[in-house]
Order: structure tokens, then sequence, then C-alpha cells
């Protein structure tokens, strides 16, 4: 049972969390792999509204998503957007990396080995995501613009598509956590975060939502 402090707490963590940009037109768009096949019909979503000629598609697989994945995140990313219009010709697939910090840094390295000049990317994430990947890019790729997308829905839309609230708070604390912690590991820009989303943190802390935590170095 999830109470109702936990759900405002939740609540609270996932408005901070986004960024509330408006897609602009860029070189490339990245999805950043994850168990959210909404990603990738988001991307797919974008690229038809021409807001980007091509497509990377990034990740290998994670303990959450070895079973329903097991060819790979971007992979199964790359076969979703097929199946949504994009072509194939528009789509690069980038299979390895295992956190947003590989996500970043393999992608540019991709985009290199191409001979692609790239100055602006559209990043496409997890609604939760969207604050810690774009400071992951300004610290790992700093010479690029970069404007943070991801599907537009609710909180509680967001809970409802995946079918385990616990799961999503569970994520939502753990992207907390790396969002304050991972800037001293050179990992991210530093980010202010306002105490109100700190208490909530600190709150779902203790009532258990702990299981995307890593440990502090």
């Amino acid at each position: 049972m999830i109470s109702a402090q936990a759900w405002a707490d939740a609540q609270r963590l996932w408005n901070f969390q986004l960024m509330h940009q408006d897609p602009q037109p860029c070189d490339v768009a990245v999805g950043l792999g994850s168990h959210d096949l909404g990603v990738a019909d988001t991307t797919a979503a974008l690229f038809h509204k021409g807001l980007a000629p091509l497509i990377v598609f990034t990740g290998a697989t994670s303990p959450t998503t070895r079973s329903e994945m097991p060819r790979g995140e971007a992979e199964h990313y790359r076969e979703r957007a097929i199946e949504l219009g994009v072509p194939a010709s528009a789509i690069l697939v980038e299979p390895r990396a295992r956190n947003t910090g590989q996500n970043i840094i393999f992608t540019r390295d991709l985009l290199n080995s191409q001979g692609m000049e790239v100055k602006s990317v559209l990043l496409v994430s997890k609604p939760y995501e969207e604050r810690r990947a774009s400071a992951t890019v300004r610290k790992l790729w700093p010479d690029v613009d970069v404007v943070s997308a991801s599907t537009p829905v609710s909180f509680t839309e967001y809970v409802d598509s995946i079918h385990d609230a616990r799961l999503v708070i569970d994520m939502l604390v753990g992207a907390q956590q790396r969002l304050m912690i991972y800037p001293r590991e050179g990992f991210m820009v530093a980010v202010d975060v306002p105490e109100d989303v700190i208490a909530a943190y600190e709150r779902l802390c203790v009532e258990g939502f702990t299981s995307r935590l890593v440990r502090a170095r």
C-alpha cells in the first residue's frame, strides 16, 4: 500500500525532473534505452514531425530489461520505430551502453566515427529522466546544444502504463539520487535542487523506495 504522502512526494519528484522544453529541430534525435518503449514511440513521432533527420537509439540491457528486450534496448527501439514508419536508413544503433553516461559517450563517438558534425541533440528519455539526462549531456558532450523531450504524459498516466507503481517510484527516487550525487563524481553538471524536492526524496527513502539507489562513493 502506497501512502498519500508517498504519492504526493513522487509527484513532486516527477514535476522537478521534467524540463518543460518545447521540442526544436536538431541535428540528431537520441533515444535513451530503458524498459519503456514509449521512448521509441516519442522519438519516432518527433522524427515524423521533421525535428531530426537521424535517430540514434542507445542501450544494451539491464536487469530490468533483459527478459523483455533480449536483443538489447536499442535494437528493440529500432524495431519499434521501423514499425511506426521510420526508415531503417534513418536509424543508427548504439548497442553497448549500460548507463546514461555511456549512452552519451558512446553515441557521441558513434556519430564522430560517421563523420557527422553534431551541434544540437534532441534528447528523448523517460519523463522522469529528463533533467538528469540533460545534465549528463552538458557534462560529457558540452559542445552541443541539448533539447530534452519525453512522452507528454502525467505521472498517474505513466504509472498506469507501466502497471507497477512501486517500480516507477523506485526509479524516480533513483533518478533523483543520481542527480544529487553524480555531479561530484564528474558524471554530470551540478543542478540546483529545491529543498522541498530534497525533503520529498528523503521521505520516500525512509518509506523504502530504495531499490534503484546506488552506493555513494
